[in-house]
């Protein structure tokens, strides 16, 4: 007798973070193959990248861009691509271990 499966109703929720500590733990920035460059003196602070970032890498402090946090950015350049064009404030370059 085959045993029955599970409706997606009895399914565990995925991708819950129960002990947060965890996360800070895992510093990820070693996966990383590019890396982000913020030139503070061109960026005009719109805060696309913190809204864009997947991984919540992007410093902010009173309103303002920090930097990139390298301990948690994977290098996906996605801060660099919503960035506005005209201020290129953020450019990947090839990561140096």
């Amino acid at each position: 007798m085959k045993p029955r499966k599970k409706t997606w109703q009895e399914l565990p929720c995925g991708a819950i973070i129960e002990d947060l500590s965890a996360v800070l733990e895992n510093k990820t920035g070693a996966w990383r193959s590019m890396r982000p460059v913020w030139k503070a003196d061109r960026c005009i602070n719109c805060l696309a990248c913190w809204i864009y970032c997947p991984d919540s890498a992007i410093m902010v402090e009173d309103g303002k861009m920090k930097g990139p946090d390298y301990n948690y950015c994977k290098g996906c350049g996605i801060c660099a691509n919503v960035c506005p064009p005209k201020v290129h404030a953020i450019e990947m370059v090839k990561e140096q271990k």
